[in-house]
């Protein structure tokens, strides 16, 4: 007897009732119950979900100028897949971001939304594939082990598209605080101790040149993401696809996405290999290890007020303590310096899914994709966040940059050429031992003149090559 306010759909393992206003079908309601992992549904990613809608509409595009899908049906599938992309019925997309089956689950769950919306269009009920079937039609000259891919390769190229952006306006930021602090002279440290004086302007451009050398790292890795196996159906010998479907529907889906895809030149090779994502993931890794150096950095040049460095302000987000009155902590470089160790982990999540492949295809990549989609959308929300509640409003103690620079050791280095190793050893271990200045000691024992010294220890001289011995007198 059957239910009211729910419809029956039957598979192999048999019948199953679903609510009757629900999209997806049977193959969708296994795969919720089959995988209760994370219970974050890939809805979560609509990037994802657009993707495979691109895919199924270039595939009916495809088939229909080949002759395989009538006109009615393919019209309904494109205004589907079309309506999909624009962000609707995304709450229909619920099997679980990590699932068993290569994707199956994922590829079966557009297959049916894209179905049943398709038949509302005809003019038919949700479930009644005898008019427009979600493998039949929806799913024609495929099969989950090239749609699946595919569909996270442009998922993916649109996640990098943003990042690539977002890094982009970071290192404008630090480009622009790196002007603003040209004219401030302060001591370099290397291991932590004092080394020689450069500008607070070097450091901060330091950063905007990091940023950009990664930005070209993530372009090149996105050219590996335009490689798809679309075509390749089970294992890449196109079985049960037409002889001319897979250069035309990547075209199509270029049509599409305005991605520059392109076909695989050996899609059995193509279909097993994730290298593309490894490569990815390693380059992810690299923007992630990098922008966390330069927040270590941060945290560690705005230490104090009183006992740390000093150096720098990071503007004040929130209070620090729930016991300490006053502390402001620099939760903003924190958050992105946790960012950073979890790309670190999903990058050797990426590893082991990717090494794991057997034979013919890899069963892993749901945990490759959401890794990486994880990767991206962090450290874009992380780089985005980083510069408008911290690099924006950074300021410079200029007065204690100046101090640390005139009673540093570090400073006699500048002297070498002029006073030789053996005095500027001599006069470092004194001014250590006699809390006297470099800059007095050295007057004080005749080894320069004032204006010598004033000469050498000039900013501009201290902070670029500059060696031009003075000339010896008399």
């Amino acid at each position: 007897m059957k239910r009211p306010g729910v419809r029956h759909e039957h598979d192999l393992l048999g019948e199953r009732a679903l609510p009757a206003d629900a999209y997806y079908g049977v193959h969708t309601l296994r795969a919720l119950e089959n995988f209760p992992i994370t219970g974050t549904p890939i809805s979560i990613y609509p990037d994802l979900v657009g993707a495979l809608a691109c895919v199924k509409q270039a595939a009916a595009l495809a088939n229909n100028e080949l002759g395989l899908l009538d006109d009615a049906r393919t019209q309904a599938i494109v205004k589907a897949c079309a309506e999909v992309r624009e962000g609707r019925l995304l709450e229909e997309f619920v099997v679980d971001v990590i699932q068993g089956g290569a994707g199956t689950s994922s590829n079966m769950n557009a297959n049916e939304v894209v179905a049943n919306r398709a038949l509302e269009l005809m003019g038919h009920k949700k479930g009644d594939y005898r008019h427009l079937h979600p493998v039949e039609h929806v799913n024609m000259s495929q099969s989950t082990n090239d749609v699946y891919p595919t569909a996270v390769k442009v998922a993916l190229n649109f996640g990098i598209q943003r990042l690539t952006a977002a890094m982009a306006e970071l290192r404008a930021a630090f480009t622009q605080k790196s002007r603003e602090f040209a004219d401030i002279v302060k001591m370099g440290r290397t291991q932590l101790q004092d080394a020689v004086p450069m500008t607070l302007g070097q450091e901060f451009s330091t950063y905007a040149v990091m940023l950009e050398e990664d930005e070209q790292r993530l372009k090149e890795a996105a050219l590996l993401i335009h490689e798809i196996n679309l075509g390749a159906t089970a294992i890449g010998t196109g079985i049960n696809a037409h002889p001319d479907y897979a250069p035309l529907v990547c075209r199509k889906l270029a049509d599409i996405t305005g991605i520059a895809l392109i076909t695989a030149g050996n899609l059995v090779e193509a279909t097993q290999d994730a290298g593309a994502f490894v490569q990815l993931s390693g380059v992810l890794k690299r923007v992630a290890v990098k922008l966390s150096k330069t927040c270590n950095d941060l945290r560690l040049l705005s230490s104090g007020p009183r006992a740390g460095l000093n150096e720098i302000n990071l503007p004040a987000m929130q209070a620090g303590s729930s016991i300490m009155p006053g502390k402001v902590n620099p939760v903003i470089p924190e958050v992105v310096n946790q960012i950073a160790f979890e790309v670190i982990g999903n990058d050797v999540t990426v590893s082991f899914a990717a090494e794991a492949g057997q034979l013919q295809l890899n069963a892993f990549e749901p945990v490759i994709a959401h890794s990486l989609f994880k990767s991206l959308t962090h450290l874009k929300n992380g780089c985005d966040t980083l510069r408008e509640r911290c690099v924006k409003g950074i300021t410079a103690n200029r007065g204690s940059l100046r101090k640390t620079v005139e009673n540093s050791i570090g400073i006699v280095t500048a002297l070498n050429p002029y006073i030789g190793y053996e005095n500027a050893t001599r006069i470092a271990q004194e001014a250590l031992a006699t809390g006297k200045s470099v800059y007095a000691l050295v007057l004080e024992q005749g080894l320069l003149t004032r204006e010598q010294l004033d000469e050498i220890l000039r900013p501009e001289a201290l902070t670029r090559p500059n060696y031009a011995p003075p000339k010896s007198e008399g």
